[in-house]
């Protein structure tokens, strides 16, 4: 749908300064150039140009999952939180979930995401293999009752959201459309033209066994991926695995070392003149459901590594962990600040990289006291090992040997393969082939519209504001006169209605403002193109014509829509 929009009539509250309460550059830049508005914590207005922005990236999503074999449709906000008591997801998704009654004392919900309603319309609808596979998508609001909203749109309570679920005979048609969908979100945010990377992932909240995060790689992201830099593994950093070599320490007597007051593992370092990799850090846990609920537990790790609680959850089959008290730590013998893994009455858990190591150093669980000499054989019998640090720039990588590297990326879109995990709950049931009755395998698949948004801004930005690429770009063109002559308004009027007819989206500066005020607002809302029509140029049949924050050329007025539209179509911008 082609834009016809003159500037004065276009609601576009720019502001000259920075908002005091934006962050990241993409939450002051949309607010800067009109593009968003807040309405209270985590919640925005999508003014004129936002919404221009949204419906492209709507428009491209809509392409490629339909291109891909995807249907349509759209669900209510609204849940009933029976369905969520169904699939076991009442508690487990948390405070995040925004529930009340509605006048009759129903129980409802806000829907953070579908999977419940979209598998009892399955259910009720599904009898026979002959049905599968399908694969059913919205593009519709979500809300999620954060607890700390921020970043603007990044980390919002209200969002657009793209959700898509499909349903299967068996793994292996999954697998398939699972290849399909990630190839399709690769092609979507290609034709972005975004720097992004899609990494293995924790399946979180949503479940299943298997899933991707599409990351747009900035600065300002709030995950941490590695990747290798020698072939095409990366992940997560919650999910991601690498080795290192790491120096044998020599096997020595068990011994008690004084160390008054000094508990970090650096510090305990410094003072015995050690490596920190020498050390082995103590971190107690209560455990949040599973076999283990509410139990005390230990988890330890080298002294240069950081635990990755992502990992150890896993690894005790738990909901979460949680810090334990001092109190907490006293019950299982442990002093708090000199925490050993030797002597605890509770589970211990500790790094596969210190299976069988020697020489380490622990706290001693007495005051202003460390030991010496501890190997984990000899002296941590009863441990369990398993993957919990978190993987560091300069790791090997396990599939290649090459090193890690570690890069910042937004979150804007997952593939996950839930197998039965809700279709099972949720009866999802069809007759097979045999003519018996089976449960449906089922994959899910998100994009974040609204934070693509903004990651893109996060991406796409220079000192003068928005550089939006050709195809999301609220206008494709900028049209700025400059003058108040009778003659190069009519040339302008001339020139805007010439463009329109030729399908681009145009919006045309005629304001009675000063060429730098022009020219600033049009860097700022990120326009890509900009054609310049002035008294001047005019006289001699010239307009300029340039990219955004580029140099203008002159060219001839006559030629201007022909060159408007070979640029367009050389910067890959479409209707």
């Amino acid at each position: 749908m082609i834009a016809a929009m003159r500037y004065s009539k276009l609601f576009i509250p720019t502001l000259r300064d920075d908002p005091a309460d934006a962050e990241v550059i993409s939450h002051k830049l949309l607010l800067r150039a009109g593009y968003i508005r807040r309405v209270t914590s985590g919640v925005y207005d999508y003014l004129p140009l936002a919404l221009r922005v949204l419906r492209k990236i709507e428009a491209v999503i809509r392409q490629e999952l339909n291109r891909s074999g995807a249907q349509e449709l759209l669900m209510p906000m609204v849940q009933p939180c029976e369905l969520w008591e169904k699939s076991g997801r009442m508690e487990k998704y948390g405070p995040e979930l925004l529930r009340f009654k509605d006048r009759h004392g129903h129980d409802s919900c806000l829907g953070p995401t579908h999977e419940e309603v979209i598998s009892d319309l399955v259910a009720r609808e599904l009898r026979s293999y002959k049905q599968l596979p399908m694969n059913l998508y919205q593009i519709q609001t979500k809300f999620r009752d954060e607890i700390r909203p921020r970043f603007g749109l990044m980390r919002g309570r209200e969002f657009i959201m793209k959700d898509g679920y499909s349903f299967h005979a068996d793994d292996a048609c999954l697998a398939a459309e699972y290849d399909n969908m990630f190839a399709t979100y690769c092609r979507i945010f290609e034709r972005f033209g975004l720097n992004f990377r899609p990494v293995e992932a924790d399946c979180g909240s949503i479940g299943g066994n298997k899933t991707h995060e599409f990351h747009v790689l900035a600065e300002s992201g709030e995950d941490l991926i590695a990747h290798c830099s020698g072939c095409d593994y990366a992940a997560n950093v919650e999910k991601a695995v690498s080795e290192r070599s790491v120096q044998a320490f020599e096997a020595a007597t068990l011994q008690s070392v004084d160390t008054p007051n000094v508990t970090s593992a650096e510090d305990v370092a410094a003072l015995l003149s050690l490596e920190p990799s020498a050390l082995l850090k103590t971190v107690v846990y209560r455990v949040i459901g599973g076999e283990n609920d509410a139990t005390v537990i230990a988890a330890c790790v080298r002294g240069d590594d950081q635990l990755q609680e992502i990992k150890l959850i896993h690894a005790l089959a738990a909901d979460g962990v949680e810090m334990a008290t001092d109190e907490e730590v006293q019950s299982i013998g442990g002093v708090s600040g000199f925490i050993g893994p030797q002597g605890l009455s509770c589970k211990l858990l500790l790094d596969q990289s210190l299976n069988e190591a020697a020489g380490l150093v622990a706290g001693a669980n007495k005051k202003d006291a460390h030991v010496t000499g501890l190997d984990t054989a000899r002296d941590l019998d009863a441990a369990s090992f398993a993957d919990l640090r978190e993987t560091r720039a300069g790791d090997d990588c396990l599939k290649c040997g090459s090193a890690i590297e570690l890069s910042r990326g937004i979150e804007v879109g997952q593939v996950f393969a839930l197998g039965t995990q809700y279709t099972e709950s949720m009866e999802v049931m069809f007759q097979n082939q045999q003519g018996k009755r089976a449960v449906a395998t089922m994959g899910c698949y998100g994009i974040g519209v609204s934070r693509l948004m903004a990651a893109v801004v996060e991406q796409c930005n220079d000192d003068s504001g928005i550089s939006w690429p050709p195809e999301l770009a609220p206008f494709q063109l900028g049209l700025i006169t400059m003058g108040k002559s009778e003659e190069v308004m009519q040339a302008s009027e001339t020139i805007y209605q010439q463009l329109l007819d030729a399908g681009i989206d145009v919006l045309w500066d005629e304001r009675k403002e000063r060429p730098g005020v022009k020219f600033k607002d049009a860097e700022l809302i990120g326009l890509p193109m900009q054609v310049v029509i002035g008294d001047r140029g005019l006289k001699a049949g010239l307009v300029e014509m340039g990219l955004r924050s580029g140099e203008r050329n002159e060219v001839a007025l006559t030629d201007i829509v022909n060159l408007v539209i070979d640029q367009l179509k050389t910067s890959g911008s479409t209707n």
